[in-house]
């Protein structure tokens, strides 16, 4: 059996060519040439209903192909929030990180997904993990942003979730410093008011 040939009927999802396919021996987690799944095919392109039914045909949500992309982290990085309240229903591995290194809420802060960072933080995924660039999900929704509303809605739900505003970046900047040096007024006194609320403080130094 041609498992190419179900990666192309997650693309089109269609869902009667899947259950197809796997009646007639068609492995549910065959890779192609990138080492992708059928189910990561159907993420990439949004596909629910070829998502729901390769993963209610057993779809390993953490299979991850060359990139070090998986269903899971991939639809938390972004925002395919059906897709990803799948993946957290069935296994997803919260510990599981993707090529830098980073948890599936450090990517999906810094584009903006605020209901995926919800539902991340909901699923218990640690908001103060560092990549290895040596960001948090925190840092990122600053130093990526646009100091949007968005991305300010983002930082206040890291902060509700018990966020460190303490850890610092590489160089030592923290993300209170890196919102002050870009003019993000509103996620600025957001910080400054946890900080001086005496919640997750910053380092004495500050």
């Amino acid at each position: 059996m041609n498992g190419l040939e179900l990666h192309k009927a997650a693309a089109n999802d269609d869902v009667a060519a899947i259950e197809r396919l796997l009646s007639q021996g068609a492995r549910v987690d065959a890779r192609d040439a990138n080492g992708r799944t059928a189910l990561l095919v159907a993420t990439h392109d949004n596909k629910v209903n070829a998502a729901r039914a390769l993963i209610e045909a057993g779809a390993d949500v953490n299979a991850k192909d060359d990139i070090k992309d998986s269903p899971y982290l991939y639809a938390g990085a972004r925002g395919r929030l059906e897709i990803l309240k799948m993946t957290l229903d069935h296994g997803a591995d919260l510990k599981s990180t993707n090529r830098y290194g980073g948890t599936a809420l450090i990517p999906a802060s810094e584009r903006g997904h605020v209901e995926a960072v919800s539902m991340l933080i909901d699923a218990g995924v640690d908001v103060d993990h560092v990549n290895n660039l040596g960001w948090t999900a925190l840092l990122e929704a600053v130093i990526l942003s646009d100091g949007g509303p968005r991305h300010v809605e983002i930082v206040k739900r890291l902060i509700d979730a018990g966020a460190s505003l303490g850890i610092a970046d590489s160089d030592g900047v923290t993300a209170l410093e890196h919102a002050q040096r870009r003019g993000y007024t509103e996620m600025v006194k957001l910080l400054e008011q946890t900080s001086s609320a005496g919640h997750n403080p910053l380092p004495p130094e500050l």
